[in-house]
């Protein structure tokens, strides 16, 4: 029998409610909004304490800026619920294309430049986008892309893209894609953005396709691909070409018709495995706080915590905890550094 100092050291480890301890059984957590998400076509049921904490902590941020926005009259985002079901698919990926400016040129030379020019095209158009492997600012708490890999938090005011970091930049930059078609239609979800099922769930289904051919166009596919070349050499080629995973490439080229169902599956399996063995090698990575915490929260609800505090809207004490830190020189620097002091 465990004393209650046990109990209480065992639930802060594991993040649980004490009081959990002392129930007959676990209590049942479902996930606050809408999950999409799909392992082999099955729905992933049970979240983690780091999943729920990470979506709590989101609501909490789009709750703020969305007051925040109203306060200062800022307009709607228009791209919100803009598209439907019934848009086809390649109407809803030029559209995207066009408003985030983001054609098949001109990406970055690399997935991190390719990456950061879509968030920050995205958050141009009003949208609050949060890249992060760790629950809040906790390194101790480290996301698993296995279990998620982002969602959206729909709002006229305060649209939310949420990204796990832990994920390659591969795929997050797929990930992104996926949830802002998401808010294009309309509707919060959290994602697996897998592309080797085919979701149950209409709106699931429809954002892959529109994401991979956002970021993959069909005619572009066509006039980049070499079937003469070995499929390993093409992968990567292709893949630097357009700034995409291997396993988008490997979608895309299904889709096209260059690969049958039997050969895709294989293949992607094959894939999947080779980026999964090679997330665990790389770990988790530190990196300079005042350049990955404003990625974390999004830039662009970074500027408005720290305006508002400085013109005396909301607490100092509230702001450190939205951003995710304890220290006032640590608002001070990142004030400065973001151009908001």
């Amino acid at each position: 029998m465990p004393t209650l100092k046990q109990l209480e050291s065992f639930a802060h480890a594991t993040h649980t409610p004490v009081g959990f301890l002392f129930l007959t059984e676990p209590p049942d957590e479902p996930v606050p909004i809408p999950d999409f998400r799909t392992i082999a076509d099955a729905g992933v049921r049970r979240p983690s304490a780091d999943l729920l904490d990470t979506i709590f902590l989101c609501q909490q941020r789009q709750e703020w800026y969305r007051d925040f926005a109203q306060v200062t009259r800022e307009d709607t985002v228009g791209i919100v619920g803009s598209l439907t079901l019934e848009t086809a698919v390649g109407d809803a990926a030029r559209a995207m294309r066009v408003a985030l400016a983001f054609e098949d040129e001109g990406r970055g030379a690399t997935w991190s430049e390719a990456l950061r020019l879509l968030i920050g095209r995205a958050e141009e158009l009003g949208v609050l986008v949060m890249v992060s492997g760790v629950v809040g600012s906790n390194t101790h708490r480290k996301l698993d892309p296995r279990e998620f890999r982002g969602f959206a938090l729909v709002d006229r005011l305060a649209p939310l893209v949420f990204i796990n970091g832990a994920d390659t930049k591969a795929a997050q930059i797929f990930t992104l894609a996926h949830e802002l078609a998401h808010l294009w239609l309309g509707e919060t979800a959290l994602s697996s953005a897998d592309l080797l099922s085919l979701p149950g769930i209409a709106a699931e289904r429809w954002c892959n396709q529109v994401a991979a051919e956002f970021l993959v166009p069909a005619a572009s596919l066509v006039g980049a691909y070499d079937a003469r070349r070995p499929l390993e050499d093409e992968l990567g080629q292709l893949a630097r070409r357009f700034k995409v995973s291997t396993l988008v490439v490997l979608r895309r080229l299904h889709d096209a018709g260059f690969l049958s169902r039997d050969a895709y599956v294989t293949a992607y399996r094959d894939e999947l495995a080779r980026v999964l063995a090679l997330l665990d090698e790389r770990g988790g990575r530190g990196g300079n706080f005042y350049n990955t915490q404003p990625v974390r929260v999004s830039k662009r609800f970074a500027r408005a915590v720290i305006m508002s505090t400085l013109e005396g809207q909301t607490l100092h004490r509230d702001a450190y905890q939205l951003l995710g830190f304890k220290k006032h020189s640590t608002f001070q620097e990142l004030a400065t550094r973001l151009g908001a002091d």
